[in-house]
Parts: structure tokens; sequence; C-alpha cells
């Protein structure tokens, strides 16, 4: 178990994906996103075992992603954000945040 001063540390935002492009360098099929975390964060990349959602689907949505995590190193590519979503029979679904939200806004 966990308390709320532990639940507090995690930083849970929504971003906006505005690119999104391949990354045929990592072990398991991914995507390169890059999101828009608004004025106070900015701009930072993820990768993400998205691949069961086109680039169509991708570019321009919603998402929710840890932006507190230090910056993982996958292959070639530096990943400064965890996106979120949960697993079901090996594949990857995107947690939606509600379309009313924006940029910056912060889960708690």
């Amino acid at each position: 178990m966990i308390d709320w001063d532990d639940f507090e540390k995690v930083d849970v935002r929504v971003g906006r994906v505005v690119e999104v492009t391949d990354f045929p360098e990592a072990r398991k099929p991914a995507w390169k996103l890059l999101i828009d975390f608004g004025p106070e964060i900015g701009l930072k990349r993820s990768s993400a075992q998205i691949t069961n959602y086109p680039r169509e689907a991708l570019e321009g949505r919603l998402v929710l992603a840890v932006v507190n995590f230090p910056p993982r190193q996958i292959g070639p590519f530096r990943s400064e954000v965890l996106t979120l979503g949960t697993y079901r029979e090996g594949t990857v679904l995107l947690v939606d945040p509600d379309p009313g939200a924006r940029p910056g806004d912060r889960l708690g």
C-alpha cells in the first residue's frame, strides 16, 4: 500500500500528440511521439508500444503521461515521459482524458 504523499509524487499530465514518427530501431514495435504538455512543461518525447493505433489516430490525440520520471534511453532515442495505457492480451490501450482537458492539466 502507498499513502497519499507517495501518489502525489507521480506527476501525470494531459498532453496532445503533435508528431508521430517511425521507430524501426526499437526491439518491440513502437512509435516515437512528440507530445505538447502546454506552456509549463512544453514539448516532450516518448517511445510508445502502441502500434495498434495508426499514426493518423494518434496525431492530435489527448493522452496521459508521467512527466517526472528520469529520461530513459531506448536504443538511439531518449524517451522523456511515460505515455500511459492499459494492457490486454499483449496490446496497449491508451488512457483517454476527458475531451475537455487541456495540455498541462494534472491528474489528481
